[in-house]
């Protein structure tokens, strides 16, 4: 449940209501607006009683929260989150572009993208260091290896970075190199995992399972934000659907359908999704246009020749034209970028 309070309520009374839940047992997650303060309950709510809460004063109204996600939910907390990665913020009014080979290969090769994708636009590298595949005879990654690369890209052009974990080692090696970490589709309900990312201290992409719904995917950021990371951006990727075209399936939709449930940044893998260069480009405007907060698309020096999603891969010619062709769908939904 949630106790909203009345316009301009006194500190005092926030912190007597407050004392009063957590002296019972339960947490407390307080949002603050300009005007109205919300006191979201977490826990056993059988140990309140509705009827003492209603008389502390300043309060307004105490209202039922139905979904199973608490933390994660828009009614919980009002107004939008906007995400810290480094120099980026993930939120409204702008549009966050994370770009970067799906694995990183070589320092050679991982400088040079760097590079590249910094020129057009993008403010956060993503690169795969651990990479879970379908195959157990394909391209693993480099490790942490590829996660020192990571940290001489950030030196060498300021970018931020991503990097997805598969592993509580993962996440050991991950925090002492990069500013992000992600957690992929097949990890989206590996709960443990979730949970180890509450707890590194970083910020979390979470990127939605292949046959997860909405709600799964929020109970999954759920497991983040409640061992104490409020820090989760979500990344709707493709789910997989009778549909054989494209890789998977973009849900577009769910994007205004998460700006209604969730106060969390949204964004969209173009890449991932269709599995083809050739949709990148309409998929990611149209991201822009329904309001996604940001885009992760491939980039690679040579597509060809790439250890891992080549043909989803757009070369530095393609992703230049790509950005400069967003700037009209960023001006439509008022985002900068």
């Amino acid at each position: 449940m949630i106790v909203v309070m009345k316009p301009q309520a006194s500190e005092q009374s926030i912190h007597a209501i407050t004392k009063y839940i957590k002296d019972n047992g339960l947490q407390v997650h307080l949002s603050q607006g300009e005007e109205v303060t919300i006191i979201g309950i977490v826990g056993d709510k059988s140990r309140l009683s509705t009827e003492n809460l209603i008389i502390f004063k300043d309060v307004d109204r105490i209202v039922p929260v139905t979904e199973s996600y608490k933390l994660a939910s828009r009614t919980f907390h009002p107004e939008s989150t906007t995400v810290k990665v480094g120099n980026t913020a993930i939120g409204p009014g702008s549009l966050t572009i994370m770009a970067g080979p799906c694995a990183v290969e070589t320092q050679e090769q991982l400088l040079c993208i760097a590079k590249a994708v910094k020129a057009s636009g993008a403010t956060i590298l993503r690169g795969g260091a651990y990479k879970p595949r379908t195959s157990p005879y394909s391209f693993q990654g480099l490790e942490e290896e590829g996660l020192r690369y990571m940290q001489e890209a950030k030196a060498l052009t300021g970018l931020s970075t991503i990097c997805e974990v598969v592993s509580l080692e993962a996440i050991e090696g991950a925090v002492k190199y990069v500013d992000m970490i992600q957690i992929g589709a097949r990890n989206m309900q590996n709960f443990i995992l979730l949970k180890e990312a509450g707890q590194s201290g970083l910020p979390v992409l979470l990127k939605r399972g292949l046959c997860a719904t909405v709600d799964e995917w929020l109970n999954a950021a759920e497991y983040i934000i409640a061992e104490g990371n409020p820090n989760v951006v979500l990344c709707e990727r493709g789910i997989r659907t009778f549909e054989t075209a494209t890789r998977n399936t973009l849900d577009l939709s769910a994007v205004p359908v998460l700006r209604s449930k969730t106060h969390l940044p949204v964004i969209v893998d173009p890449s991932h999704s269709t599995g083809s260069y050739k949709y990148v480009a309409p998929m990611a405007k149209a991201a822009v246009a329904c309001d996604a907060d940001g885009l992760m698309i491939e980039v690679h020096n040579d597509p060809a020749h790439a250890l891992s999603d080549g043909p989803q891969s757009l070369t530095f010619e393609k992703f230049e034209k790509l950005t400069g062709e967003l700037r009209p769908f960023c001006q439509l939904v008022k985002r900068s970028f």
